[in-house]
This record gives C-alpha cells, sequence and structure tokens, in this order.
C-alpha cells in the first residue's frame, strides 16, 4: 500500500524554528544579505544576551536601517563574498532566502567566507525558499529563479563535499504569506529597491491576472515552501 507523504509543518515566524534547531542565547551573530532585519529585531529583542551584525549590498535598504540603530544591532554595506571581519569571529551565521541572490560564480566564495569567519563548530542556518508553489507560479512570470535556487543547493552540497562542514540538520516547512490585494503583492514583490525590475503594463496585467483566482474577502494567501539547511564548521587540527 502506498502512503502520502506527511504534510510539510506550517511555520510563520522562522525564528522559532532558528531557536527550536540552534538554541539562542549569548552568540554572536552575523547574517548575510539582511535586508530589512525583521527577523533580527524580534531576536535580539527576545535573546538579550546575542549580537547581531547583519551585511547587505542593497545601499538603499541600508541607508534605510542605519537610521535606526538599536542595541546589539550593526549594519554593514558589504557583500557575503567578502566579510569584512577577522577570522573565528562569529558563533552563528544566518541566510535567510539570500543565497540565491549571491552571483552564482561567486556561491562557493561565500559560503568559504562563512566558513572562515565563524569559530570552530560554529554555525551556519541557510533558509532557501523552494521552487514550486502557487505564489511561485505569478513571481516565475518576472522573476525566474529556478537556475538560481538550484546553484545555490548544489554550492551548499560542495561545500559539504570539501570537508569544512558537517550537516547539523535540515528542515523543510511552509511558510504562509498573505497580500491584501494585488497591488500589495506589487509593492512588495515588484517595486523592491535590491532588483531592477522596471516593467510595462503588460506584465503588470498578466500578474494581476494570474494572481486574481486566488483572491478572497480578505486578501490572497499562499504556502511558500521552504528548506532549512545547518551546517557546522569542522574542527581541524593542524
Amino acid at each position: 500500500m502506498s502512503h502520502s507523504p506527511p504534510p510539510q509543518r506550517e511555520i510563520s515566524d522562522e525564528l522559532e524554528l532558528l531557536n527550536e534547531l540552534i538554541p539562542l542565547s549569548a552568540q554572536r551573530i552575523i547574517e548575510l544579505g539582511c535586508g530589512a532585519a525583521k527577523l533580527a529585531g524580534n531576536l535580539v529583542s527576545r535573546f538579550p544576551g546575542c549580537d547581531w551584525t547583519g551585511l547587505d549590498v542593497d545601499m538603499v535598504q541600508h541607508a534605510a536601517n542605519s537610521k535606526t540603530p538599536a542595541a546589539r544591532m550593526e549594519f554593514v554595506a558589504a557583500g557575503a563574498q567578502a566579510i569584512p571581519f577577522p577570522d573565528a569571529t562569529f558563533d552563528l551565521a544566518i541566510m535567510l532566502k539570500s543565497l540565491h541572490h549571491v552571483p552564482m560564480p561567486l556561491l562557493d566564495v561565500a559560503l568559504g567566507e562563512a566558513c572562515r569567519v565563524l569559530r570552530p563548530n560554529g554555525l551556519l542556518y541557510v533558509s532557501e525558499p523552494v521552487f514550486a508553489g502557487e505564489l511561485n507560479e505569478i513571481n516565475r512570470l518576472f522573476n525566474d529563479e529556478e537556475f538560481v535556487r538550484a546553484a545555490a543547493q548544489a554550492a551548499l552540497d560542495r561545500a559539504l563535499e570539501s570537508g569544512h562542514w558537517t550537516t547539523q540538520a535540515e528542515v523543510r516547512f511552509n511558510m504562509p504569506v498573505h497580500f491584501k490585494d494585488v497591488d500589495d503583492y506589487m509593492r512588495r514583490m515588484l517595486d523592491v529597491t535590491f532588483a531592477d525590475r522596471s516593467f510595462g503594463d503588460d506584465m503588470r496585467q498578466q500578474i494581476r491576472e494570474r494572481f486574481a483566482p486566488h483572491m478572497t474577502a480578505t486578501g490572497a494567501s499562499f504556502a511558500r515552501p521552504m528548506h532549512v539547511r545547518v551546517l557546522r564548521k569542522v574542527v581541524t587540527f593542524a
């Protein structure tokens, strides 16, 4: 008798999963590609022993982040492929939907940099969207990420094969995403500062048509499939 696979767990607050897999107490944390740093703000509030540093190459977002500094939070304008910190500085590195945004020729370099700045036995938490689902079918109209997301996972595989990392944990889950309407969707998904997405009326009309069947009286809700991999830096002895 065949059995259907169990439904994936739904998680709306990824900080809960992060703390479940890597109990947070007094770590020094670096986030590579921090964006608006929403999770980080909650992290330092709920775990006052942690210090957080966020890197991002989006200068518009970096300027906005830097206007409202918070205790135990530091924002740095830099990319994952050239982390401006000494070796063995951090206990934990996190990448939330950001690894696939690293230029493909620099993926291995970025993971090597993450390894370099982590202390022995330090952990790398990588959360990547899976190229699947109804929301993805809308997004791919203007941002088809199938190839870059696969490249990000392949880079993690190569990192593990290098002997510098070992797998600590792996989890798949669904993240609920809600939009008030198609204009809310376009504001959050198209009109962003980290990408040049200047589209004409034809593309926006296609998006409206594909979005429309998902609308209800309370908006449109989706489940975004996610894939988390936690890697541990291998201790080497000279």
